[in-house]
């Protein structure tokens, strides 16, 4: 009985904390961009506009019109993976060599998911923040491509990874819809490494509603 009541709190506190929280320091992450960089927010609004004009409520069968938008996640997604370190953990059993390196016994591997999205073998020009690299070429976050692979990939990749997704890109297209977000503050984007990659300092900005505008032109 006690194994299966300490099963449930896991159960229910992975829950919690992989279907909130990361989405939410994602959001965060995404603003924070959106603010420091106007003329991409402006794109993407103009993306979102063209699609379902300004009267209409963005939904989830809008997504797939809006490769702008998606693009910028998956940019923030290489830039500030809220989980940096993939859960795919292995113990070395033995001293082993790798491309000449030792790996004594007793270590923990892990896949740096960061390094590689900040490695300029594999992305160019890594540290700049450039949605407009997804528009011209394709790359999945879905873990079929291991230089964005932030939920992992194989049998043991994040289950929530679509659940996620659909969550933050709905988001982003209602508030970026609905609302104009200008800096309140210079923004900081120290990252701070807890549960998940956090803001150092949390954002503040300022959101101008858009609604009153978007009534005028009715």
């Amino acid at each position: 009985m006690f194994y299966i009541l300490f099963s449930l709190v896991c159960f229910v506190q992975e829950m919690l904390f992989r279907g909130t929280d990361t989405v939410a320091i994602l959001l965060e992450w995404i603003m924070a961009r959106m603010v420091l960089h106007q003329d991409v927010q402006s794109k993407a609004r103009k993306e979102i506009d063209t699609c379902m004009g300004q009267n209409s409520h963005v939904r989830d069968s809008d997504i797939p019109n809006l490769p702008y938008l998606q693009a910028i996640v998956k940019e923030v997604l290489r830039l500030h993976p809220p989980g940096p370190l993939l859960s795919w953990a292995r113990l070395a059993t033995h001293d082993v060599h790798i491309d000449k390196v030792l790996v004594p016994a007793g270590t923990t591997a892990m896949v740096n998911m960061w390094a590689i999205s900040h490695d300029s073998s594999v992305w160019k020009d890594p540290w700049a923040f450039k949605p407009e690299r997804f528009m011209d070429e394709e790359v999945s976050v879905m873990g079929s491509d291991m230089r964005l692979a932030p939920f992992g990939a194989g049998r043991r990749v994040c289950p929530g990874k679509n659940l996620g997704l659909a969550t933050v890109h709905l988001w982003l297209a209602q508030f970026l819809h609905r609302f104009i977000f200008v800096p309140a503050q210079p923004v900081d984007l120290s990252e701070c490494l807890k549960l998940s990659m956090e803001m150092k300092k949390p954002l503040q900005c300022k959101v101008i509603p858009r609604y009153n505008t978007i009534r005028s032109s009715t």
